[in-house]
């Protein structure tokens, strides 16, 4: 009598084991509640900001003062920006919008010998932006009268792409070394590099955060593009179109570089307090952009050699780019430029991550690291 030889079972292949350490990677993520609530509260803060930005604007475009005139008096208000203007038909008509509340104030017929020929009538206090609207000033013209608005606007977005790549970068990279550091604290990496090489392991953990980080993005994404649309704010909507698709392009590979940093740094201590002596530098190539572009959002030489240096381009470039200050081919160079670094970055780590993940104690010397 024969029996049947059991078929050995095959053992995943590179890509599938990488995507097997991402899943884990994921899943781990997912399960954690602070995360996902996190993730929820930082979406909502978002529509909201947006959503309440385009009703402020929109309020403030159409409000004004309510002023109440005659057919005598109205020309006195002609070209005054920021008023409502109510026409009645006499000076008694505009004195009851006053008397019931309907109007702050109003101008009715001065007397003949008095300097002005208009008398402004108010309940019991005249609005004092009113009274400077009247007063007789000298004619200005303004050669540039969207400039104010347009200065807000792009301190507003540079500070929007600063905190966005901030938040998803520390996060997702500072998970990414606590990760490995809990691997060799606990052993567990000593069970895993014994079925899966070393730099499967780092591959799908760069693989799975990335995951994370750009589903994040696209949220934020989907969400700033949906609120912009909702307050019928389409102007800024077709401005911001271009850089937000870029953004999230550059923030890809530039996680992958900072990804792959954070978990080689990681891989150089064994404890979770020495994790901020090794990632402190990445942590404060985080922080730049975000810093650069508050100070130097109106700066165009910072903000042009921003766009390509690789841990800034993800902030620089899409804010160039809402400006107008960028020329069609210069993305292309500066991502260009961000995919060589990352291909650099990505060996580098690769090879310090190999040679530090299983020396235990004190904190590997990176020129150890790098010699093996």
């Amino acid at each position: 009598m024969s029996t049947a030889t059991p078929t050995p079972r095959r053992a995943p292949g590179e890509l599938q084991s990488i995507w097997l350490v991402a899943e884990r990677e994921i899943g781990s993520k997912l399960r954690s509640k602070a995360f996902v609530i996190s993730t929820a509260i930082l979406i909502v803060a978002a529509l909201a900001s947006v959503i309440w930005g385009g009703f402020a604007a929109n309020n403030a475009s159409g409000s004004g003062i309510p002023v109440a005139v005659t057919s005598q008096t109205q020309s006195a208000v002609s070209g005054l920006d920021g008023l409502e203007v109510t026409v009645s038909d006499s000076d008694e008509a505009a004195r009851a919008l006053v008397e019931d509340g309907t109007v702050d104030a109003a101008l009715v017929s001065g007397s003949s010998d008095a300097a002005f020929d208009y008398t402004v009538v108010a309940e019991d206090n005249v609005p004092s932006a009113l009274l400077q609207m009247l007063s007789e000033s000298p004619p200005v013209q303004l050669l540039d009268p969207g400039a104010g608005l347009a200065d807000a606007l792009r301190y507003i977005i540079a500070l929007g792409f600063g905190l966005v790549f901030l938040i998803a970068a520390s996060t997702f990279g500072g998970t990414i070394a606590q990760s490995v550091v809990e691997e060799k604290q606990t052993r567990v990496v000593e069970i895993l590099i014994s079925a899966i090489p070393v730099r499967v392991l780092l591959a799908g953990k760069v693989l799975g955060n990335t995951i994370l980080a750009m589903a994040q993005i696209v949220l934020l994404a989907a969400v700033a593009l949906i609120g912009l649309a909702v307050t019928g704010q389409t102007g800024m909507l077709d401005a911001l179109g271009a850089p937000i698709a870029w953004f999230a392009i550059f923030f890809l590979f530039g996680f992958v570089l900072l990804a792959a940093l954070f978990a080689a740094a990681a891989a150089m201590v064994s404890r979770q307090e020495d994790i901020g002596s090794t990632t402190t530098p990445i942590t404060m190539l985080i922080m730049a952009p975000y810093f650069l572009v508050i100070f130097f959002n109106d700066n165009p030489v910072v903000l042009t050699i921003m766009s390509y240096v690789p841990f800034s381009a993800p902030v620089g470039m899409p804010l160039r780019m809402y400006i107008g200050d960028a020329q069609w081919w210069e993305p292309v160079l500066s991502l260009a430029i961000l995919l060589g670094s990352c291909v650099l970055a990505i060996g580098l780590a690769a090879r310090i991550y190999r040679n530090s993940l299983l020396r235990m104690g004190a904190r590997v010397k990176l020129a150890e690291a790098l010699k093996g």
